[in-house]
């Protein structure tokens, strides 16, 4: 029995949020085609209606707009919901600039959903966290026995929100799991000033624009296709394993920013150089990711980073 069965024979309505987006849209995606009902929410203020316009044909996919921190809002949408893929996010640059809404979205929102989501019997909540729980990455593996002392606004409000999690797990027995997302990367990941560094260099190279590293370059990352990330979500929601449990959601390969680029830049057959700019603050240096406990549930991660990256870039080469 593949997973989509194995989705199909456990869940009959799914609510995901942030579905709008890049990762929540593919989830919304996988979904659908193993033929439960689903639900995306979204209040489209990072979500984009086109992520899943493909979607609006199938009979069993629905699109609404909420605020996941107006909890009566989300009433409407909670009645039949047997699992929850919970996504929605307020994305780095808003701790910067009004730390108090990340507050709310990553805090507040997750305790909106997890309430509601006891009330009504869910049977499973799968939460999308990150890798900035725990702070500075240490010089050595990154694993889930690392202790978790965020230094952002971000790292702390999302820790607050898998507070929460653990909370609703040990106290009501609510079924739950954490993802700890890694610099996901694939189509629809947004490409403007605050998107992924992947997104970004393939749209400087589509618009023959100089690249930036900012430092010199060194700077290693986990970089893990968002294919493998949906996979991860759906594995975690059947595997009783899973309960209360929290992984690291990462392919595990270490890439430098300089090889990134030098490979798009490859990629798009130009022959331009990145510009160099200080090193942003914060700005960790070094990221070995360790992901054998996810591992152990049989999940498998596409490991070939240059194949992905070039069929990105031809992707966007041939629009």
């Amino acid at each position: 029995m593949n997973i989509l069965d194995e989705i199909a024979k456990k869940y009959r309505k799914a609510l995901v949020t942030g579905g709008a987006g890049f990762i929540g849209s593919h989830i919304c995606e996988k979904l659908v085609e193993s033929g439960i009902h689903v639900v995306s929410i979204d209040n489209y203020s990072a979500g984009k209606k086109e992520n899943h316009v493909h979607l609006a044909k199938a009979n069993n996919f629905e699109a609404g707009e909420c605020d996941i921190t107006d909890a009566r809002s989300l009433l409407e949408y909670f009645p039949g919901v047997d699992v929850v893929f919970h996504n929605a996010a307020a994305k780095k640059n808003v701790c910067l600039d009004d730390p108090r809404r990340d507050l709310e979205v990553n805090a507040i929102g997750a305790f909106n959903l997890l309430e509601l989501s006891k009330t009504f019997g869910v049977k499973k909540f799968v939460h999308a966290s990150t890798g900035s729980v725990y702070g500075k990455p240490p010089q050595c593996l990154l694993d889930e026995d690392q202790p978790l002392q965020p230094i952002s606004y971000y790292g702390i409000s999302k820790l607050a929100g898998e507070s929460y999690v653990r909370l609703f797990n040990t106290h009501y027995g609510l079924n739950t799991t954490i993802l700890r997302y890694f610099h996901v990367y694939g189509e629809r990941q947004e490409a403007g000033e605050f998107g992924g560094v992947v997104a970004i260099f393939i749209r400087n190279m589509a618009s023959g624009e100089q690249p930036v590293i900012f430092g010199d370059g060194t700077q290693m990352r986990s970089f893990t296709h968002v294919k493998d990330v949906v996979a991860a979500n759906l594995v975690v929601a059947v595997d009783e394993r899973a309960c209360g449990e929290a992984y690291n959601c990462a392919s595990g390969i270490s890439v430098t920013i300089q090889e990134l680029c030098d490979k798009v830049i490859e990629y798009f057959g130009k022959t331009s150089a990145p510009r160099y700019e200080d090193w942003q603050i914060g700005d960790a240096k070094f990221f070995d990711v360790g992901n054998e406990k996810i591992r152990a549930l049989g999940l498998n991660f596409d490991t070939d980073f240059s194949g992905r990256l070039e069929e990105l870039c031809n992707k966007e080469i041939e629009r």
